[in-house]
């Protein structure tokens, strides 16, 4: 009779098929809120087997990198993060409603605030880890629940500060 089973070699489902994309929205938001910058992410996963969203802020209130450009970095590093922590290594359509990051991506635009190159570098390095990875503009209209969850943090932080 075999001895018992070594419940960590058993094999595990992935979290797509490999017949077809994963589709990836994210968007970022930048608000003032009380004298503060506030900015946030959003982002939505979707395909065959898998659909999760996620929002939260993208630096800390006030933080001098609090900027609608830095909250969409971040809204689509931490979607390519939650794919890879989660075995995801096949194909993926990132789309957003940021020029900037889209063109960037390409390489149609030049990284040239310094600020930015960490978020882009590491947007790179994440996008090596996929079989494919195509980055897709769409209109603001074609990504409206990445906006949505983009505003949420501002809204949840803004209604935790007190006074005028």
């Amino acid at each position: 009779m075999p001895g018992p089973v070594d419940d960590r070699a058993l094999p595990r489902g992935v979290t797509s098929a490999p017949d077809g994309p994963d589709e990836v929205h994210f968007d970022g938001a930048c608000e003032l809120v009380r004298g503060r910058r506030v900015a946030a992410y959003g982002f939505t996963v979707d395909g065959p087997g898998v659909r999760h969203e996620d929002s939260g802020l993208a630096v800390p209130p006030g933080h001098e990198r609090a900027t609608n450009n830095v909250a969409e970095y971040v809204a689509a590093i931490c979607a390519l993060e939650w794919l890879a922590r989660h075995g995801h290594t096949g194909e993926l359509r990132v789309l957003g409603d940021s020029e900037l990051v889209i063109k960037q991506m390409h390489g149609d635009y030049r990284v040239r605030a310094e600020h930015l190159l960490p978020y882009h570098e590491r947007l790179v390095q994440l996008a090596r880890g996929f079989r494919k990875v195509e980055f897709v503009w769409v209109p603001r209209e074609e990504n409206t629940r990445a906006d949505e969850l983009s505003k949420r943090p501002i809204r949840e932080w803004a209604a935790t500060q007190s006074g005028p």
